[in-house]
């Protein structure tokens, strides 16, 4: 950078050499033209001395202050040129109005304190000892820009508690003005920002990536930052740092996700997930401990999951009538203080059974072989088997940070996770096959309340891909999984209380899984038939949503499902919504009416509650059959019905 910043400055220089020779050499105006030398000797050596400390200079202020110094260089060259002309002629038809020459010093002498400010903020704290740097006369077009260049510059050069300054300066820029945000980008600042999330203290560590999660705000300003590196900065400090900063880098990494989806596996390539996870699972399941399993109950789940870890991994001769056995009951319920214990023995037992083993480090090995040697130091070898070992990254002292500081770390984990996963296949699977699952259970249940809506909202972003990904859904949501039980559990606690901010998203979750649900499991439908019969409008529209994932001919169970939604009386609020609902619920109930119809055209309840009249009538509403997709569901209802229930004058009064 040195060699460029010498190149830009050097025809500046050349410049001045050649108005002060000109003005030396006026034939008239002599006092002006050596009142222009003073001022372009001083600019001058000014311009030689910052080639000399090229070095230091901050290039994008020095571009854009010499590119101005150097076309008002061209200027003084023209006008001097103009007092050197000879002859009597020449003299007399050359006319230089007096402004002119004043116009040209006041320019030199913006030039002059533009190049002075530069050498000033290029220069360190030390040398500058805490001066006062005020604003170049270039800032009068744009004063906002000479302040981001001048905190930038302290990013480079000042010491550690001024460079914690100068983010904390740029975060409150960028939050006030997505322009502002822009300029920071452009005028080089995430270099600078990313270094001292690496280098600084703790609270300029939090402020550099404050800075930075807000300047990801569109998806070009967060590849930038891709580009120069950020996410392997974010996974070191997620493996080393204090849990502040950590908490904070989560909660970038969410938004930079948020903002540019394409990011999300760069993520985590980086091993971000892990790393996430493992925060997520601290203190929330216990890590590296030994489960003992006193209980009759606990003992006789555990033999039969210990069992199927058989020298025959392909023999099925009772895998089904086992995993049928496995109950596993509230994970968090009062019942039984040892739940919780066996849903994560079950849970990490069957995932050793059914995960392939994996290629690791030879650093993960290494420290995997001295946990090992520990454990058996401090354990009998014949507990061994019981051993579950939830591996993910240990961070000495974390368990001595204070309880907010934990919870907010846990918040924007669970945040950052629901960023990453949404639309991600490959991250969902990574997140699954984790404790992941296991730890948003037991947030949902006793999480606090950022914690809670983003677990919630991590759940729903992977139900929803696994609603499109089968292999996805049949790994991590199969009914026999105990985490996922658990999971599932918890979603229909909250559903059934309906009275908090996490009902939507747990609605979703429920409806994602849908497919997943076998034709026994008669506790979903029940409490989503009676949200239906809500207040507010979104809960109503929500559930006749998931509902109608229940019912529709694409689940392979629409049959039995859409009997046990008759059954729960879910026809009569559904009519109720068709008639006198929202617009915005309306549909959703018409379509979900359309499907029960169409599986169970004969029903006696459909033909009491007259059904077919509803139908007539809703598609006579031009707007509730604009959907193209609607109405072709709304004829073959009406069809089916038509087959098997009399078309009597009952219309709608």
């Amino acid at each position: 950078m040195a060699e460029l910043v010498k190149q830009i400055l050097a025809k500046p220089i050349q410049l001045a050499d050649k108005v002060t020779k000109g003005a030396d050499d006026a034939s008239s105006f002599k006092q002006d033209c050596a009142e222009l030398k003073s001022k372009t000797e001083k600019l001058a050596a000014l311009l030689r001395q910052a080639a000399r400390a090229s070095s230091d200079l901050y290039e994008r202020p020095t571009r854009r202050i010499i590119d101005d110094t150097e076309q008002v260089l061209d200027k003084a060259l023209a006008l001097v040129d103009k007092c050197r002309a000879n002859g009597l002629m020449k003299r007399l038809f050359t006319i230089i109005p007096a402004a002119a020459f004043r116009k040209m010093s006041s320019q030199l002498e913006n030039s002059i304190g533009d190049v002075s400010w530069l050498l000033r903020v290029s220069a360190s704290a030390s040398d500058r000892d805490d001066e006062y740097l005020g604003l170049p006369p270039i800032a009068a077009n744009e004063p906002i820009l000479c302040l981001i260049w001048e905190q930038i510059a302290i990013l480079y050069t000042g010491s550690l508690e001024d460079r914690s300054d100068a983010a904390a300066s740029l975060v409150s820029l960028a939050r006030d003005n997505d322009r502002y945000g822009k300029l920071i980008m452009e005028e080089g600042g995430v270099g600078p920002l990313l270094k001292l999330v690496k280098e600084g203290r703790m609270e300029g560590q939090e402020n550099a990536a404050r800075a930075i999660g807000l300047l990801g705000r569109d998806p070009e300003s967060v590849e930038h930052m891709i580009l120069a590196g950020v996410c392997s900065v974010f996974a070191k400090i997620l493996k080393e740092s204090a849990m502040k900063v950590q908490a904070m880098v989560a909660w970038a990494v969410s938004e930079l996700a948020a903002n540019h989806p394409k990011c999300q596996d760069h993520f985590a390539q980086n091993n971000i997930i892990r790393l996430l996870v493992s925060h997520l699972a601290f203190e929330t399941v216990q890590e590296h401990s030994k489960y003992v399993i006193t209980s009759n109950k606990t003992m006789s789940i555990h033999s039969l999951v210990m069992a199927s870890n058989n020298p025959n991994p392909n023999s099925n001769s009772n895998d089904e009538d086992k995993q049928n056995y496995i109950q596993i009951t509230h994970p968090m319920g009062n019942q039984n203080p040892n739940q919780m214990h066996n849903v994560v023995t079950n849970t990490m037992a069957v995932k050793s059974q059914s995960r392939p083993p994996q290629p690791q480090s030879n650093t993960v090995n290494q420290t995997k072989h001295i946990k090992s040697n520990h454990n058996n130091g401090k354990e009998n070898h014949n507990h061994q088997q019981h051993h579950i070992s939830l591996s993910g990254t240990s961070i000495k002292g974390r368990e001595f940070e204070d309880p907010d500081t934990k919870v907010n770390m846990k918040a924007m984990a669970a945040k950052a996770l629901w960023k990453l996963a949404r639309g991600n296949s490959p991250i969902c699977r990574s997140i699954t096959e984790s404790r992941a699952l296991l730890c948003f259970a037991v947030l949902l249940e006793k999480g606090p309340d950022d914690v809670q809506f983003n677990s919630a909202m991590a759940l729903m972003e992977i139900t929803a891909v696994a609603e499109q990904d089968s292999e996805l859904r049949r790994s991590a949501f199969k009914p026999n999984s105990p985490a996922a039980k658990a999971v599932v559990d918890q979603l229909l606690k909250i559903i059934k209380k309906a009275d908090s901010d996490l009902l939507i998203p747990c609605m979703r979750a429920i409806g994602n899984l849908a497919r997943t649900f076998r034709a026994t499991e008669t506790r979903i439908i029940g409490p989503l038939v009676q949200l239906l019969d809500e207040r507010e409008a979104e809960v109503s529209r929500q559930a006749a949503i998931s509902l109608a994932k229940f019912a529709c001919t694409e689940n392979y169970l629409h049959l039995d499902h859409s009997k046990a939604i008759i059954s729960a009386g879910g026809v009569k609020h559904l009519i109720q919504l068709v008639y006198f609902g929202e617009q915005i619920v309306q549909i959703p109930a018409l379509v979900l009416l359309c499907y029960i119809a169409l599986q169970v055209p004969d029903s006696e309840a459909l033909a009491q509650a007259e059904v077919l009249t509803v139908l007539e009538w809703a598609s006579k509403q031009g707007y509730m059959v604009q959907d193209p997709s609607v109405d072709t569901l709304l004829v073959e209802a009406k069809g089916r019905l038509e087959l098997y229930q009399s078309r009597g004058s009952r219309g709608f009064h």
